[in-house]
């Protein structure tokens, strides 16, 4: 998708200024639900809600805009906008099983997609297999005769471990198997999983589409019939579609969405640079470094690799990371990315002190996003870090 149509997409498409007295930002329509003049028009509404407009449960003038630019950034037919991220995964999921049903899960998803596949499909009969999803064999040999979904995360938010999506979308073709990808990290504008072959492109619409912490959504694309079947089934019997005056914020961040990634994958690259020269730091794991092991595929299928990375710290004290991350004066430590602000999280902050074992790489690994900040910013502030560590 070339720079002239990502511009189209994210500032004319779906605006039809004459419609709301030739505003030049699209209104937010905070409206319950919508009145017909005819008794046929409501009829018809009634019979397919998913065609109008007719309560804001389902469809809604300032959600629609923000739908239309969505799906065409996905390269998709449709899309719905969800109150979360987990809401998108939970529809996609759901709108695609049944009862004796099998999926194939790449390991170590995001939180919530694993709980729904542990805690809550065994309830309805509906199993999990986890696989290594590095290698296309590994789908292949899961596959089973009751195998309704391969579900994908690509890059993981924390390993940033890569599938192949054209390999993984032309095997479950072939099985008539439904794929979902969770494509969070990379944005539709560095990575559309549906030009590989894949059913559906998920992604937190908290994190890089709105842009700026202050919007909780999510995201779900493909093809109108599969949209359409989660609208009339999970979407409108759960309610959990997003509010108009968040879709308005999604609009608004929408337009500096290219202009925002640009900048930080800019200086995410200068940042990575300096930890990977620290002599604190054992190793950092971005899929767009050179040292990458997937390196070549994140390339083939990824435009670039935005602002979240790992990166793993020389200790043998769980005191010492503490001390790193306290240290810090401008990057914040809290979860999810996307914003503003850079963030990091510490992996021991699930561990307690007395279970520390810095034999784990994974207790000594702390993930990173940049943010917005100038480069030498964020890079004194890790420096202040690592020094005040040592003291």
């Amino acid at each position: 998708m070339d720079a002239k149509t990502v511009s189209q997409i994210l500032n004319e498409l779906g605006e039809n200024r004459e419609d709301y007295f030739n505003a030049v930002a699209p209104p937010i329509i905070q409206a319950s639900n919508f009145a017909f003049k005819k008794v046929d028009e409501m009829r018809k509404a009634f019979e397919d809600e998913f065609s109008t407009f007719l309560y804001s449960r389902g469809l809604n003038p300032t959600v629609k805009i923000l739908s239309q630019k969505l799906a065409a950034l996905d390269g998709a037919e449709d899309c719905l906008v969800f109150n979360s991220g987990a809401g998108a995964i939970f529809a996609a999921v759901f709108s695609n099983v049944k009862s004796g049903d099998h999926i194939i899960s790449v390991d170590k998803p995001y939180t919530w997609a694993q709980k729904l596949f542990d805690n809550i499909l065994p309830r309805f009969n509906v199993s999990v297999t986890y696989v290594d999803g590095r290698k296309i064999e590994n789908f292949e040999k899961a596959i089973q005769e009751n195998t309704s979904i391969i579900y994908l995360e690509t890059p993981n938010s924390w390993s940033f471990y890569l599938q192949d999506l054209e390999a993984v979308g032309k095997l479950a073709r072939s099985k008539k198997i439904v794929t979902i990808c969770d494509n969070s990290y990379c944005t539709p504008l560095y990575q559309r999983p549906i030009d590989y072959g894949i059913d559906l492109a998920l992604q937190s619409a908290t994190k890089y589409i709105n842009g700026h912490s202050d919007v909780i959504a999510g995201v779900l694309s493909g093809s109108k019939a599969l949209i359409k079947k989660i609208f009339n089934s999970e979407f409108l019997n759960m309610g959990i579609g997003t509010t108009p005056f968040n879709a308005w914020l999604m609009l608004r961040g929408l337009r500096t969405l290219d202009v925002r990634l640009a900048r930080i994958s800019e200086t995410t690259k200068k940042v990575v640079d300096f930890l990977k020269s620290h002599e604190k730091v054992e190793k950092v794991v971005f899929p767009f470094d050179e040292d990458f092991p997937q390196y070549e595929l994140a390339k083939k299928q990824m435009k670039e690799a935005c602002g979240l990375f790992s990166f793993y710290i020389k200790t043998d004290s769980i005191k010492e990371i503490e001390t790193f991350c306290e240290s810090l004066q401008h990057i914040l430590m809290a979860v999810s990315w996307g914003g503003y602000e850079s963030l990091i999280i510490p992996g021991c902050a699930s561990v307690k002190e007395e279970d520390f074992n810095s034999n784990d790489p994974d207790q000594r690994r702390l993930r990173m996003y940049v943010g917005l900040e100038d480069p030498q910013y964020i890079i004194d502030d890790l420096e202040r870090g690592f020094l005040n560590m040592q003291n």
